[in-house]
């Protein structure tokens, strides 16, 4: 008894419905063979269905719109990271549409050369796309490039030496399902309550990606192995179920694009909004609105917070001297220097000029005084580099403590009246008015 019969039919049976696949979704095999094989199991009136060349074409019209569309964004707004990738992805997606449709008019090998190298490389662009979003470093092409090469190498050989539609189809979805799946895995990251549109575009990519490395197991699965005329209705129903979902696919995708585009865009519209230009600190309104937060978690909670109030001594001497770019540098040599003092959970502003602004949630009175004076001393020992040679900077800083009852102005007041006490008393030391009484 030959225990391999079974499996060997119900491959060949998958095989057929490839055939029969092919035809409905591309209005018909190429060669003569495949043409009368799809005539004599596919006959049979069917329901009615939606016409799959009608929804090829419709999902060709809809990517190059969104190509369109994502082109003259790009155009515009050429910082917006992975957009270029993006809207590649989305006209290597067009090509793979149009190939199919007129795949009857073209050489078969030139057809198979196009679609599998199209689809393939419309997944490695969103890919790159999601990854330049996400401020990571582009992937190596080189192994991408020898994958699609040796896909559609194969996809040929299976065409032209040993003609094998099933494997084409499986062939069809490798590389493409691989990189939807990367593609997902890449985007989600980050609270999902602030990034909503990367976790919707995640989820459609990695569902479109695991269906397409499944969609072969589905037409052999999904259809009976009797009779190749009684399972031309499932086949069909299948190939039409496979194009409605890329198309839905699609047009998620193209939306999720357009959710990322508005999530970077509002990103930086609250940047400038919240952020000083030219020390890439937070600015006065966005500050004394986080020491509120910051107010009233102590209130509830009963930690301890803190404030330093840092003036740069003879700040104007400097403009003088070296003109508003040796001061422009002179604040952001300051900026740079104070983040390495600070926690991640510490808070810096610029309140204008040359005065800047920190507070320590949970911080200790002697945990406060340790790091204005190593942030003092710090300060004092790295001089500036400027086009006019190197400038020494001193510090004058204030520190208090939150108590009872204060308000963000009356904590602010505070740690001012303790900074401008370092300054009389000769510049270049930290002052406390931590346990003062508020004004």
């Amino acid at each position: 008894m030959d225990l391999s019969a079974p499996w060997i039919a119900s491959w060949e049976h998958a095989y057929n419905c490839i055939r029969i696949f092919c035809h409905v979704c591309t209005a018909g095999p190429h060669n003569a063979a495949d043409r009368n094989f799809v005539k004599s199991t596919a006959s049979q009136p069917t329901s009615s269905f939606v016409h799959s060349p009608t929804l090829i074409i419709l999902a060709g019209i809809l990517a190059a719109l969104v190509t369109t569309v994502l082109y003259a964004v790009w155009h515009f707004n050429k910082g917006i990271p992975g957009l270029r990738l993006w809207t590649l992805s989305f006209l290597s997606a067009s090509v793979f549409c149009a190939s199919l449709v007129v795949r009857d008019h073209v050489p078969e090998v030139l057809s198979v050369v196009v679609t599998q190298a199209s689809i393939a490389v419309a997944a490695y662009l969103a890919f790159l796309g999601s990854r330049a979003y996400m401020g990571r470093a582009s992937a190596p092409h080189g192994y991408a490039a020898s994958v699609i090469t040796v896909v559609v190498v194969a996809a040929v050989h299976f065409t032209v030496v040993q003609p094998n539609l099933a494997i084409r189809f499986a062939l069809a979805g490798s590389v493409s399902g691989v990189f939807f799946l990367l593609t997902a895995h890449t985007l989600a990251r980050g609270d999902f309550r602030s990034v909503p549109a990367r976790y919707l575009f995640a989820l459609v990519s990695g569902l479109h990606g695991l269906f397409v490395l499944v969609r072969p197991l589905l037409f052999k699965l999904g259809t009976p192995p009797w009779g190749d005329v009684a399972g031309g209705d499932m086949v069909v129903l299948l190939s039409q179920f496979v194009v409605l979902e890329s198309t839905l696919s699609l047009v998620m995708m193209a939306f999720g694009t357009l959710m990322l585009i508005n999530e970077h865009i509002t990103r930086e519209l609250r940047h400038l909004a919240e952020v000083d230009p030219l020390t890439d600190v937070f600015n006065r309104r966005a500050f004394l609105a986080l020491l509120e937060k910051a107010i009233s978690s102590a209130h509830r909670t009963r930690c301890g917070l803190s404030v330093l109030a840092v003036d740069l001594d003879h700040f104007k001497k400097v403009n003088d001297t070296c003109g508003h770019k040796g001061g422009d540098d002179v604040l952001r040599h300051f900026v740079g220097l104070a983040s390495g003092c600070l926690r991640t959970e510490d808070v810096m502003g610029r309140l204008g000029g040359e005065e800047f602004v920190i507070f320590l949630p949970n911080a200790s009175s002697e945990g406060t005084l340790a790091v204005a004076e190593r942030l003092r001393a710090l300060v004092a020992r790295e001089p500036v580099l400027t086009d006019c040679g190197p400038i020494h900077l001193t510090v004058s800083i204030g520190a208090t403590q939150y108590l009872p009852g204060d308000s963000s102005d009356t904590l602010l007041q505070r740690a001012d009246d303790a900074m401008y006490l370092a300054k009389e008393h000769g510049r270049n030391r930290v002052e406390a008015l931590a346990f003062a009484q508020p004004a």
